[in-house]
């Protein structure tokens, strides 16, 4: 990472583990810092003066979901896989992480992947950083600002960040195969491993199958079936 400061190799592995550094075009733009502490503003007039419903929000309209909760879940589950795999891959990659402290973080709540995050300062930290950089930078407090303004369940959220970065991993494996580098992949795995190890993680997904011990509600969309590591084997009846 410390030769290539623009983080530019994260492009071979997909969209979804690009980030873009320095300040982003829209200089308006909230940090992430910002999104996590905004309440109770109105979105549909002020945009980014609470990104955190806005983005719930335009993923209801989008997905047509027929309660909050659902779309607030579909949501998290995205932003969890941004987050961790533009971590993940980092350290997959250079075997260090950048520091993705939400004061340094730019959030455009109405863009998608990989125009939504500008890094406005590119800092490296060790690998072993990862859970820090992530779950407790971004997670605990977006989970934090979710749960005080919608009816979503922690279990939930942690069972979305647990197959995010299963997904981050599966991603990453695929690259590796594909390029000849084994090695790559063996750090993935070996980083996931110790993040699944902490209490917030450990025993959200089945440790044989790596099927979720929860459900994160997809299957409640108009036409939404269940996902590839869905805890059920039928989508359960509605009341």
């Amino acid at each position: 990472m410390d030769h290539d400061p623009g983080l530019t190799a994260l492009s071979a592995l997909g969209a979804f583990f690009v980030l873009r550094t320095g300040e982003p075009p829209h200089s308006a733009l909230p940090t992430l810092a910002e999104a996590y502490a905004a309440r109770d503003a109105d979105v549909e007039k002020e945009v980014y003066a609470n990104p955190v419903i806005f983005r719930v929000r335009k993923v209801a309209r989008s997905v047509r979901a027929p309660e909050p909760r659902v779309a607030a879940s579909i949501a998290h589950l995205g932003f969890a896989a941004r987050l961790w795999s533009v971590a993940l891959g980092a350290a997959a990659l250079y075997d260090r992480v950048p520091d993705l402290d939400p004061r340094l973080l730019r959030w455009d709540a109405d863009a998608s992947a990989p125009d939504e995050l500008w890094l406005t300062e590119v800092r490296s930290l060790p690998a072993e950083r990862i859970g820090d950089v992530v779950r407790d930078g971004h997670l605990v407090p977006l989970a934090a600002a979710l749960r005080a303004q919608l009816p979503v369940s922690a279990r939930l959220l942690w069972g979305n960040a647990a197959s995010a970065l299963m997904g981050a991993v599966r991603q990453i494996d695929r690259w590796a195969i594909t390029n000849g580098r084994m090695e790559v992949a063996s750090r993935a795995r070996a980083r996931a491993a110790e993040l699944f190890a902490h209490p917030d993680l450990a025993g959200t997904l089945d440790p044989v199958t790596h099927r979720r011990r929860s459900c994160c509600l997809y299957y409640r969309l108009p036409g939404g079936g269940l996902c590839g590591d869905c805890c059920f084997d039928r989508p359960p009846g509605r009341t």
